[in-house]
């Protein structure tokens, strides 16, 4: 068990933000009781907040904040406000995770930069290893070939398929659950994040950023939502699988984050969904016995 403590930097935002990273830290401190890790949240204003507060949007002392973490977490889907604070950050790669109902999950990485496609590699072929074996590679060049083929041989036993772009669409639609870690270039990968996510009703996304150094950022695939805000009927799933996708990739807390990523799941099918946010926040915790995975077996059965 683990006995680790974290920093994470939390920007709530406006709109939804504050009602839905609410939850995530009520299933943060759920989960790190359960797996044995602390979690100290920093909870710092950044977007409209600070403006209201301090007259820009990113103040010196959330900056520091940010630099000082061990993750980022955001209430919303990536933009031109946060685009200026990942320029802090030395991220290399983007993640989406797309949870299905039940117990099946895929992970789509690609490389923010051409000097970015080694590490991004290594980081796939790591996470597959660690995941359900197999690895997919869509519309990697001959250019990136040779690197791919090298890490292949050093994750001997990994199940690697290689796909064209237009060979990988259908199945990432119909049948996602035969892909486990998929590998593409960066002009594909929002492409492939939306065919794979296109069934919104049986499908929860979250994003990444990741670093090679800390931190590495995250959040969900919603916006702000200001329509939605102060009602209390905002759907949590996308900010709680982003929350998992945090412990895993940003904290290495892996069992954990199979624990609240499992729950999201067992929590999303259409007939269990809860009309108000603390309502299915509350249905994804009460699933948290039920998913727990412990440190050795976190690793969920492949659906199909």
């Amino acid at each position: 068990m683990s006995q680790n403590a974290y920093t994470v930097v939390c920007l709530a935002r406006h709109g939804i933000g504050p009602e839905v990273m609410g939850e995530a830290s009520r299933a943060l401190t759920a989960v790190s009781l359960q797996h044995g890790f602390h979690v100290d949240e920093r909870h710092v204003p950044f977007g409209a907040d600070a403006v209201t507060r301090f007259g820009r949007s990113f103040p010196l002392s959330s900056r520091s904040a940010l630099l000082g973490a061990d993750a980022v977490l955001v209430a919303a889907k990536s933009d031109a406000v946060l685009t200026s604070l990942e320029a802090d950050l030395d991220l290399r790669t983007s993640i989406v995770r797309v949870r299905f109902d039940g117990r099946a999950e895929l992970s789509i990485l690609a490389p923010l930069g051409a000097d970015g496609w080694e590490w991004t590699l290594e980081r796939a072929f790591t996470l597959a290893r660690e995941s359900r074996g197999r690895i997919t590679l869509v519309g990697v060049d001959e250019s990136w070939a040779n690197e791919a083929a090298r890490f292949e041989q050093q994750h001997d036993g990994l199940e690697v398929e290689r796909m064209t772009p237009q060979e990988a669409m259908r199945p990432l639609i119909f049948t996602p659950e035969r892909f486990d870690v998929v590998v593409c270039p960066p002009e594909l990968s929002r492409t492939a994040a939306e065919v794979a996510a296109s069934l919104a009703d049986s499908r929860t996304v979250a994003w990444g950023r990741l670093a090679p150094t800390a931190p590495s950022i995250f959040g969900p695939a919603h916006g702000v939502a200001d329509t939605l805000a102060g009602h209390g009927v905002a759907d949590p799933s996308s900010m709680l699988l982003a929350a998992a996708l945090m412990l895993a990739e940003g904290l290495g807390e892996r069992s954990g984050a199979a624990t609240l990523s499992g729950a999201v799941g067992l929590a999303g099918g259409d007939d269990a969904r809860r009309p108000s946010t603390r309502g299915h926040a509350d249905l994804v915790l009460s699933q948290l016995p039920v998913a727990a995975a412990n440190a050795e077996f976190y690793r969920e059965e492949a659906c199909g």
